[in-house]
């Protein structure tokens, strides 16, 4: 009788703890979308970086992907909550001096490499707590729950900023209060975080050994998998948006209100990936997402080509159809949680989950670093479109690592079969 009650008692407090996450998520949501939204802004109008500058930024910014798998082993102790928290406090300080201080360039990379080392930190470590937090038969549920919540707070910030740089009241002068609301956020992440291990991270963290480096050759092909991911991503992440702002010469508030149709479409999408992964595996999902973008990654380059050297009736109509596609690809951005799902299912042992997402994470962002640098230029020397050939080309080669997981019974358990 005593066991049914402390297992009542526990599900009480998870529930509880799924809250919590789900506002962190939420919180979480509003600075990436800011972020995401204005970055590139941020650079064009302060900075007034060209072609190739923007992919050389992208490795003081993303080289943090790589040192966050050193960090969290080191932290380990900690396990993953108070982890977490660290990495919220880094991303505010951060923030803090870059949206605070009028940071030099020089002094803007180093606190940027801080405010990116918190972000991709809590990456892994958020999809291990989501995931703890999880049973066996609703992981794609509940995580695409998290992720709605988090994609409808990217809309909220992309509102806030469209309406925020159209009336004036935020300036990439300083203080840059968009930023500083935003290390608020993160503040206010680390403090719920807290609150939540005070509920039930005795339980859900008790599920594994503290992490520790872990690189299996059992989990080799999802190391690939990471790879190819990370550089078609970190391409479209850096160059879709330059595209708008380079060559259309979209400001802020523009590229907020194509955040806010992304994300609000994101909002319904994400969770129905996540009924998908349950029913039918993460295999046939990640077959389809890497199709999609072979595609999706064809057309954009296609179009950028066309920009400007067409008529005025044809020129808008691929202004029309590149915000349709920078659209559906920043609403499909999450898809980094079946790769998540993906890495549970096949875990050996419960504990190598956190550091083998943090190593595939750390493989994601090597690649990631070096196509950035690579394609910013190829955009100067041979055009906008062979960055996006390239992207369909990896695509391409994310189908074929993706196809050739085995459809053995480990990768059915993910789909609660």
């Amino acid at each position: 009788m005593q066991e049914v009650i402390r297992d009542e008692s526990f599900q009480k407090r998870l529930k509880t703890g799924i809250f919590i996450f789900i506002i962190i998520s939420a919180f979480t949501g509003f600075y990436l979308g800011v972020v995401d939204v204005i970055m590139a802004n941020y650079y064009k109008e302060v900075f007034d970086v060209t072609g190739q500058q923007r992919g050389i930024i992208e490795i003081p910014r993303e080289l943090p992907g790589i040192a966050s798998l050193f960090v969290i082993t080191a932290l380990s102790f900690l396990r993953d909550i108070r982890t977490a928290v660290v990495a919220q406090l880094l991303g505010a300080i951060g923030l803090v001096v870059i949206g605070g201080f009028n940071p030099t360039f020089a002094v803007m990379l180093i606190f940027m490499f801080v405010f990116s080392l918190g972000q991709h930190m809590f990456l892994p470590l958020g999809d291990a707590i989501g995931l703890s937090l999880a049973t066996r038969d609703n992981m794609g549920r509940l995580l695409g729950r998290f992720k709605s919540v988090n994609m409808a707070f990217v809309m909220v910030a992309g509102l806030v900023c469209f309406f925020g740089f159209r009336a004036e009241f935020f300036s990439f002068d300083t203080p840059i209060v968009i930023f500083l609301i935003c290390a608020g956020t993160f503040f206010a992440c680390a403090v719920l975080l807290l609150m939540m291990r005070a509920k039930v991270g005795k339980e859900i963290e008790g599920r594994t050994e503290a992490s520790k480096l872990v690189f299996r050759k059992e989990y080799m092909r999802y190391y690939v998998i990471c790879a190819i991911y990370g550089s078609r991503r970190q391409i479209m992440f850096v160059f879709s948006p330059w595209v708008l702002i380079e060559l259309l010469g979209f400001k802020a508030d523009s590229m907020s209100i194509l955040s806010v149709i992304g994300a609000f479409v994101g909002i319904f999408f994400i969770p129905f990936i996540g009924k998908l992964v349950d029913r039918y595996g993460s295999r046939k999902v990640m077959m389809i997402e890497a199709l999609c973008f072979i595609g999706l990654y064809a057309v954009y380059g296609l179009l950028s080509k066309w920009i400007g050297e067409q008529t005025a009736v044809i020129a808008g109509v691929v202004l029309f159809f590149v915000c349709i596609l920078f659209i559906f690809d920043r609403m499909t951005m999450q898809f980094m949680m079946v790769r998540s799902i993906y890495m549970k299912s096949i875990a050996i042992k419960e504990e190598d989950v956190t550091p083998s997402l943090s190593t595939g994470m750390a493989i994601d962002h090597v690649f990631a670093v070096s196509f950035a640098f690579i394609c910013g230029v190829v955009w100067d020397k041979w055009g906008p479109e062979y960055t996006f050939v390239i992207a369909a080309i990896l695509s391409l080669g994310n189908f074929i690592a993706v196809r050739g997981i085995k459809r053995d019974a480990i990768i059915d358990r993910a789909a609660g079969r």
